[in-house]
């Protein structure tokens, strides 16, 4: 076996037991894993969707993934799947999967899958069921991204330290903020930061100047900044996959007397949701802290977005830049636990501020550590 660099054969063991659990439960005989995130979590590599792969995992025999060729070595590298399956880049996988299976007895299994899953379009999934004609192909749901919403030890020993590189990087990229720089130039002081501090060279995070609450996910200009602009960052810095998120807003200069209200206002509000991220609390009740707190404030008119939602891992070529299995609203119906770790952000009034946030089993605690509060660039007077 090859050991991944983070995690031990222990963990992997225990996701695979877990796993197993759940399928019995479901009645499913083979699991067929194709989005990188459960790919990854499940095995200790993932690849991109290039050419399809899959880890598949039966229930009472070894797994095995398939991969294009080309993909095999780094494959073996990282993960402690002995059997690895391969295809040339011009041929089709499925009659592989399909001399997989039949070699375990497996041909007309009762194969689980899940069918929201970005990486079976339509003609994929019609070439898996021809070339599996005796199969029973059933959606086993979102049963990995589930399973990860608990984080072990040392899932969060990594969260520590990607919200150790957050906050640095959020100090550096907002001493750029200055009249005559741009929000170009924070960018590049944050990727650089985020390699240089031990974190994967990955996406900096949206980084925008504007008003409201509907600029979070501007884009990046090249306008040189002037005396009185408030910036937005958010960073999302990944080490191994595993992203923590921070957000605040720099303001060159003294900020306006209504934009530091709203400051105020907003993290009294997000302090006291925070502190409601224990166990056993309803996921409605958490996020109706915010969101009813900034409609009576006046800060907003309505809340048209969520409050929170849960962290773990990102691979660098997944379509999904946030893990929305967990989301904070109206309707979310579902009790916090503890080992879940969150983004709860908020925006209102030209303001905008999140943490990263562990639920502990006596209760919140903040990951990322930067000072709560606006920014204040004095070199932007």
């Amino acid at each position: 076996m090859t050991e991944d660099v983070q995690f031990s054969a222990k963990e992997f063991a225990d996701r695979l037991a877990a796993l197993r659990h759940r399928m019995e439960g479901d009645g499913a005989e083979v699991a067929l894993l194709d989005e990188i995130e459960p790919m990854s979590w499940i095995s200790g590599y993932g690849s991109s969707l290039n050419r399809w792969r899959c880890v598949v995992v039966p229930l009472d025999a070894e797994p095995f993934f398939l991969i294009r060729a080309l993909d095999a070595a780094p494959c073996r590298q990282r993960t402690w799947i002995q059997d690895i399956r391969t295809y040339r880049d011009w041929e089709d996988p499925m009659p592989v999967l399909a001399a997989a299976l039949a070699t375990r007895g497996l041909a007309a299994a009762r194969i689980g899958l899940d069918f929201n899953s970005y990486a079976m379009s339509l003609s994929r999934f019609a070439q898996l069921k021809a070339a599996l004609p005796a199969a029973t192909i059933v959606d086993m749901g979102p049963v990995v991204n589930e399973l990860r919403l608990i984080k072990s030890p040392a899932e969060i020993a990594i969260l520590r330290r990607s919200a150790a590189v957050a906050d640095e990087s959020l100090r550096r990229a907002a001493a750029a903020c200055i009249p005559g720089g741009s929000q170009r130039d924070a960018a590049r002081i944050a990727v650089s930061s985020y390699v240089e501090l031990g974190a994967d060279p990955s996406p900096v995070g949206p980084i925008s100047a504007g008003t409201g609450w509907d600029f979070l996910h501007g884009h990046l200009s090249d306008t040189p900044l002037s005396p009185g602009d408030v910036v937005h960052i958010e960073l999302v810095p990944r080490i191994a996959g595993y992203s923590a998120r921070i957000m605040r807003c720099v303001t060159l200069g003294k900020p306006a007397p209504a934009l530091a209200a709203a400051a105020e206002t907003l993290i009294a509000l997000q302090d006291e949701q925070i502190a409601a991220l224990r166990p056993g609390a309803r996921a409605h009740d958490v996020d109706a802290i915010l969101r009813d707190g900034v409609i009576r404030s006046g800060l907003r008119p309505g809340y048209d977005n969520i409050t929170g939602y849960t962290l773990g891992l990102y691979a660098p070529q997944t379509p999904r830049t946030s893990d929305f299995t967990r989301i904070l609203h109206p309707g979310a119906d579902w009790t916090v636990e503890a080992g879940m770790v969150f983004h709860i952000y908020a925006s209102a009034g030209g303001v905008s501020i999140s943490e990263t946030v562990l639920v502990g089993e006596d209760g919140p605690e903040l990951l990322t550590r930067f000072p709560r509060g606006l920014i204040i660039n004095e070199n932007g007077n």
